[in-house]
């Protein structure tokens, strides 16, 4: 978010005579506070911060059986958003099952907030599993594919 973004907001609060306006996203929060009076300048706090993570379990979880082969790595979403695999509904999947990727392939697309993100592999490899279904929300850090590197 840019500051023409956070104007355009402060403006849409001064016309609708809103007071407060909050929003998180994507490890960056806004939060916009008009003054009583309109002597006074408009506060405006913007905050970034990493998202939550989870408590360590208190038990210790049973043994679980090695893995005879590593697992392979995944490419993870970045963003919170609408997953897409093809640029458009009447194209072709960026990728398939099998395809090759390298670091620069773009895997899909995230919609966040009215904007399409390309999602690129950051990796080389053949992709083994599409792990969401097309049109689905994701979140950060979710695993979208499996790659098994070349």
């Amino acid at each position: 978010m840019d500051f023409k973004d956070i104007k355009s907001i402060v403006d849409l609060m001064k016309k609708n005579s809103l007071s407060e306006f909050e929003m998180e996203n994507e490890g960056f929060k806004i939060k916009l506070r008009r003054a009583a009076s309109e002597g006074k300048p408009d506060e405006v706090q913007v905050q970034h911060y990493l998202p939550p993570v989870a408590p360590a379990p208190t038990e210790a979880p049973a043994a679980a059986p090695a893995p005879e082969q590593p697992a392979e790595p995944e490419i993870k979403s970045p963003m919170i958003g609408t997953f897409y695999r093809k640029p458009s509904p009447e194209s072709e999947s960026y990728v398939e099952v099998g395809d090759t990727v390298t670091a620069d392939t773009v895997v899909c697309i995230i919609e966040a907030m009215k904007v399409m993100n390309e999602i690129k592999a950051e990796m080389s490899g053949v992709v083994t599993e599409i792990l969401v279904e097309d049109g689905r929300p994701v979140e950060f850090g979710q695993a979208l594919f499996r790659v098994r590197p070349t």
